[in-house]
């Protein structure tokens, strides 16, 4: 099976509609198919800080609903999941902009809605093995962990990556670059921490190429390994795009 997995959304609709119609798909119904039988792939966080949220999950909805999501969470789909089951949790960093959408919603349609997201979230699982050589993680995963037992480690670094409990300045974690010291035969495909650029080290690609931020939208072609993006509809801040060295 081919796929075509794409970064981080955050709410960027309208880029991922021209994204999925550059990759070549067509829609039927409420979902999009490829004439070859691709597959569309996602690395998380589909919401927050963009202006569409709740459309690019009513999107994935239907593809869950059709049997045909691969969709690996993020952080900010975790905190979304616990905003929704009631737990105390900081409207900040976006999850404030997908509430509001959320709030305009009629009480009857809020409450579908919640309703939906839980179940969707309670389906997925940690990260994606779609194939003999392919992996999907949000923040990536290191080649010891692959097929090992779930446990919080594991779940942390896919949702966070390789955070050593220090943060900058600004508020966001320090992270380490584990992907230099990645040496697994499998190709781990990870978004989570914006890129001006698609990151390729060691059989491990990062395709957050910052869309939410004015950057692109990014797709990985795999088994082809190339690259397809457009640009952002979105104002540009230089600032929030990670430079690795």
């Amino acid at each position: 099976m081919k796929f075509d997995v794409i970064g981080d959304i955050h709410g960027c609709y309208q880029e991922l509609l021209k994204l999925i119609d550059r990759l070549g798909y067509e829609k039927q119904r409420d979902v999009f198919i490829h004439p070859e039988n691709r597959q569309l792939a996602f690395v998380g966080d589909a919401t927050d800080r963009g202006p569409e949220s709740l459309e690019v999950l009513r999107l994935l909805f239907a593809l869950q609903d059709e049997g045909i999501l691969y969709y690996s969470p993020g952080n900010h789909c975790n905190k979304l999941f616990r905003f929704f089951k009631g737990h105390d949790v900081q409207l900040a960093h976006g999850l404030e902009m997908t509430v509001a959408e959320w709030k305009m919603l009629s009480p009857q349609e809020q409450q579908q809605f919640r309703k939906r997201y839980l179940e969707f979230y309670e389906q997925l699982p940690h990260y994606q093995q779609l194939d003999h050589d392919l992996i999907v993680a949000h923040a990536g995963l290191k080649a010891e962990m692959v097929g090992k037992p779930l446990s919080r480690g594991i779940a942390v670094f896919v949702l966070y990556g390789d955070i050593t409990g220090k943060f900058h300045a600004d508020g966001r974690p320090v992270r380490r670059d584990w992907a230099k010291f990645y040496k697994g035969p499998k190709w781990v495909v990870y978004g989570h921490t914006p890129t001006r650029e698609p990151y390729f080290i060691n059989n491990t690609v990062n395709i957050d190429t910052g869309c939410v931020f004015g950057g692109s939208l990014t797709a990985f072609r795999f088994p082809e390994k190339e690259i397809v993006s457009v640009s952002s509809e979105q104002p540009y801040q230089p600032d929030r795009f990670y430079r690795y060295t």
